[in-house]
């Protein structure tokens, strides 16, 4: 198992977008036009919820998983390139047990896993696929956990 390394905070703030899924939090990060909020509005469409486009607090959680919540601005809506502004389900906040990282493709057929270290704790770790199957892959995912 690789692990990314990432500087321990008990606190951030990101450029990322994310979601909820039941209570299965996913921080998507990646460039600006990288595909964070297009995966995310993919999702929503599966029946995720929004926790916050573009910019995702990170906190220490009282039960060991990292807490994403919005910074409170535009609650419950996602931009979505070329159509505007839309409202979506939203919730306020989940426990990250995700992250998937839009600016690193992945070109293994079956990657090892890979961790990050979020708010002091290591959180599993995903890099983009380039096929349409992604969204249903990390909907499964967040559903029913991944194999050894």
């Amino acid at each position: 198992m690789s692990r990314d390394s990432d500087r321990p905070h008990l606190s951030d703030t990101r450029h990322a977008t994310s979601i909820a899924i039941d209570a299965y939090g996913i921080l998507i990060t990646g460039a600006s036009g990288s595909g964070k909020s297009a995966l995310a509005l993919e999702l929503i469409a599966r029946g995720a919820a929004l926790i916050s486009d573009d910019m995702t607090v990170i906190e220490r959680g009282d039960e060991g998983w990292p807490i994403l919540t919005g910074p409170g601005r535009m609650q419950g809506v996602i931009e979505a390139r070329g159509v505007g502004l839309l409202q979506v389900p939203h919730v306020p906040r989940a426990a990250l047990r995700l992250v998937v990282d839009m600016d690193t493709v992945e070109t293994a057929r079956l990657p090892e896993r890979r961790e990050i270290v979020m708010a002091g704790t290591a959180v599993p770790l995903l890099h983009k696929v380039d096929s349409s199957h992604f969204p249903a892959a990390i909907w499964s995912l967040a559903k029913g956990g991944r194999m050894s």
